[in-house]
C-alpha cells in the first residue's frame, strides 16, 4: 500500500518536474533527488495523498527523522532547501513552509552543539562595538571571510591595499598554509577605512605600543561580556569562521555543486583541505 501512495506522489512529482522552468537543469536534478527523499518519508510515515498538502508538521517531523539519522545542519538545510524549491513551484498548494528563521530554535541540535552564529547574533554584537571600530572590521573579516582570529590581527597595509588590487586577499594559516580568500564590499570599506589611519607597513589593529596575543584577548573577552545581553548561547569568535563556511557550502550547492565538491571549496577557503575537517565545521563541531 505505502508502494502505491508513493508511486502516487511520484505521478504528482514527474508532471511538476517537466513543467518547472526555473533554476539550472542540475540543480533542479539534485533537489529532484532530495525531494524524492523526503516522498519516501511522507509516503511511509504519513501516507499522504497529494503534494500541495505538504504542511508544516511534515517539514517539523522530517527535520527529526534527518536530526537522529545523524545528518549535518548543512545537509538538513540543503534538504530543506529542495523542499521549498518544489513546494514554492508547485500549484494549488494549501499551506505556507517554516522558514530557516521559523526553525531557528531547533538550529542548534542538529549535529550537535552548532557554533555559528545568527544574523541576529552577529548584529547585535556589531552593535556592541560601535564605538570600536577594530572589533567591527575583524567581526567582518571572520564572518565574511572565514579568517580564524590570529589571521585577523596578522593583516598589515601591504595586505590589504593588495586585497583591494585583485579582490583576494592573501592569507597566512595555521602550519604557514598560504590562501586566497575573496573579499566583499564590506572588507573592501574596512580596508579602506582602516588605511586611512594606520601608517604605511604596519598592522591594521595591533597599534605599535601594544602586544598581538594582548589585543586579541581582549577582544575574545570583549564577546564573552556582550554576548550575555543578547543570546542564550555560548558564541565565540571562532564561530564567526563556523557561519562562513555554513554559507559559502550552501552557495556552491546552489550554484550545482555536489556535496563533495562543495565541501572541497568550502576547505581550500577555510586554508585546511581536510574533508574531515570541513564536516566539522559543517556539522557544528569544535573549533578548528
Amino acid at each position: 500500500m505505502k508502494t502505491n501512495i508513493y508511486k502516487n506522489l511520484e505521478v504528482q512529482y514527474t508532471k511538476l518536474f517537466r513543467h518547472l522552468k526555473v533554476g539550472s537543469f542540475k540543480t533542479r536534478e539534485r533537489y529532484g533527488k532530495a525531494f524524492k527523499r523526503f516522498m519516501v518519508f511522507l509516503a511511509r510515515e504519513y501516507r499522504l495523498q497529494k503534494l500541495c498538502n505538504i504542511s508544516e508538521k511534515h517539514i517539523l517531523a522530517y527535520v527529526s527523522y534527518m536530526q537522529n539519522k545523524g545528518l549535518s545542519a548543512s545537509t538538513i538545510k540543503t534538504e530543506l532547501a529542495a523542499i521549498r524549491f518544489f513546494h514554492d513551484n508547485m500549484p494549488y498548494t494549501k499551506n505556507e513552509l517554516p522558514t530557516n528563521e521559523d526553525l531557528e530554535l531547533k538550529k542548534r541540535t542538529f549535529g550537535g552543539v552548532d557554533r555559528t552564529w545568527t544574523t541576529p547574533e552577529f548584529n547585535h554584537m556589531l552593535i556592541a562595538a560601535i564605538d570600536n571600530k577594530d572589533y567591527q572590521a575583524i567581526l567582518c573579516l571572520a564572518r565574511y571571510a572565514g579568517l580564524r582570529l590570529e589571521e585577523c590581527f596578522r593583516i598589515d597595509t601591504n595586505d590589504a591595499k593588495n586585497a583591494l588590487e585583485t579582490g583576494e586577499l592573501l592569507v597566512k594559516g595555521k602550519g604557514g598554509l598560504w590562501r586566497y580568500v575573496p573579499i566583499n564590499e564590506s572588507i573592501r570599506i574596512t580596508f579602506r577605512d582602516m588605511l586611512k589611519i594606520t601608517p604605511v607597513g604596519e598592522k591594521l589593529f595591533v597599534r605599535p605600543y601594544d602586544k598581538t596575543h594582548l589585543a586579541m584577548k581582549r577582544l575574545q573577552c570583549f564577546i564573552a561580556y556582550h554576548r550575555k545581553r543578547f543570546t542564550e548561547n555560548t558564541i565565540t569568535f571562532h564561530g564567526l569562521r563556523h557561519t562562513f563556511a555554513h554559507e559559502q557550502y550552501n552557495k556552491f550547492i546552489e550554484q550545482g555543486c555536489s556535496d563533495f565538491v562543495a565541501r572541497k571549496k568550502v576547505s581550500e577557503l577555510l586554508g585546511h583541505h581536510r574533508d574531515d575537517v570541513t564536516r566539522i565545521y559543517l556539522s557544528g563541531g569544535d573549533d578548528v
